[in-house]
């Protein structure tokens, strides 16, 4: 039976969208060739398949990048192995994504890249993998998409959610609607409590806040004889890592070294930007900066004269986590609004951050409380942290094992999501 009518701006978006479907693909289709995408797979973009649907039923998750896929792929396994005849489809938009997950899938999985939210690109989708439910990541809600699973009686559930303050007040001018697209999903489990009251007070009132699942999703794997390799080359210098800096933190993070190379004259920065392309600049930007570097993505080994080691190439940062013993997470010196606590902490490593991590700011509360993380507001006060803990081993091992123990302490609850996850979606 038909479920109620969509609400003005619902029908009047999936006719707009329709209509301009032919110049979205073309759009993607070149973003996506330009990244190296095999040209076969661009078609999955209007919902058609390049791979065969598994026999049996088919779990189906969404997700838009690359973190919000890497943070559902250990609850996936994990759900493998409570359901041993259920496969799984993992979809996500980027290009980048697709090649990190492809050499981290789970057992019985498939990556596809997600259809547009046409109507014919998403039927077209749905005709062929057929999900017996479907599962969104944060913040990932294409209305075509849902409403066309719902149509289809497909279960549906929003995990991680989260929504800022000022998503909020613009759902807020349209709460018919939120009410309309947020209503598809049996289960609303929200990243912070947040996120649930903002859902509460658009009349959702099964949202609900539980963990954080980026916290689940365990260290990120790396090649144990690379890590051998790069000790061998770094020896027992004083390193640290900038990890996944956008632009305006690289500055930061190079006047940080060179306060720091004051003191310590052999110390070793680990420059991570969060986008690689923009390693050409970045090499620049270094040299004039007046630093010797090294470049991971041709080749370039760490030698003694090296003070900046640019570590410009995709899928490694489990290994740098592993290098270093402390890392400053960036996206926070600037309005990004920070990146995964979790995976540096996993990994042992200490974590220094910036001021602005609105994306994780009670993660971020949950680490301070713990003593398991430091702020800083600019490169001065990171140069005096550097100094303090990279000249202090025992201070220093003290935060990293604070980190480790925040982390894996949310392991306990992995089963337990599972669980709730698959009673609602009635997996059985």
């Amino acid at each position: 039976m038909p479920g109620p009518r969509a609400p003005w701006p619902v029908r009047l978006y999936g006719k707009a969208a329709n209509l301009i479907t032919p110049l979205a693909y073309a759009r993607v289709a070149r973003k996506l060739s330009a990244q190296g995408t095999d040209p076969a797979r661009l078609p999955e973009r209007l919902g058609q398949a390049t791979a065969a649907r598994p026999d049996g039923p088919l779990l189906w998750f969404h997700a838009a990048s690359v973190g919000e896929s890497l943070s559902v792929l250990r609850l996936i396994a994990h759900l493998g192995e409570r359901h041993a005849d259920l496969s799984f489809l993992l979809t996500s938009g980027t290009a980048t994504s697709a090649s990190i997950v492809a050499r981290r899938l789970p057992p019985r999985t498939t990556h596809q890249f997600a259809p547009l939210d046409s109507s014919r690109a998403v039927e077209c989708f749905l005709d062929h993998w057929r999900p017996a439910a479907a599962v969104f990541v944060e913040s990932e809600i294409w209305p075509q998409m849902l409403s066309c699973t719902a149509a289809r009686d497909i279960p549906l559930a929003l995990i991680n959610a989260r929504i800022s303050d000022g998503s909020a007040r613009n759902w807020s001018r349209a709460p018919a609607t939120a009410r309309h697209l947020m209503g598809h999903f049996r289960l609303l489990h929200c990243q912070d409590q947040r996120t649930a009251d903002h859902l509460h007070a658009l009349g959702l009132p099964h949202a609900a806040r539980g963990v954080n699942l980026k916290s689940l999703s365990g260290p990120l794997p790396f090649d144990t004889a690379e890590l051998e390799r790069m000790k061998t080359q770094v020896q027992d210098r004083p390193i640290w890592l900038a990890a996944s800096t956008h632009p305006g933190e690289d500055a930061i993070m190079l006047d940080a070294h060179r306060a720091m190379l004051g003191r310590n004259p052999h110390a070793l920065l680990i420059l991570v930007p969060r986008h690689p392309e923009r390693a050409d600049a970045l090499e620049v930007q270094i040299a004039e900066a007046g630093f010797e570097a090294a470049r991971r993505s041709t080749g370039m080994a760490v030698t003694g004269q090296t003070r900046v080691y640019l570590a410009d190439t995709l899928g490694e940062m489990g290994l740098w986590y592993a290098l270093s013993p402390l890392t400053c997470l960036c996206g926070s010196f600037t309005d990004v609004g920070g990146h995964n606590p979790y995976e540096p902490a996993h990994a042992g490593s200490a974590i220094v951050h910036g001021p602005l991590y609105a994306n994780f700011a009670q993660t971020y509360a949950d680490l301070a409380a713990h003593e398991a993380a430091l702020e800083v507001a600019d490169a001065a006060a990171l140069a005096k942290v550097l100094h303090r803990f990279l000249d202090d081993p025992a201070a220093l091992d003290a935060l990293r094992a604070r980190a480790r123990a925040f982390a894996t302490a949310q392991d306990d609850v992995l089963d337990a999501f599972a669980g709730t996850l698959s009673k609602a979606l009635d997996l059985g």
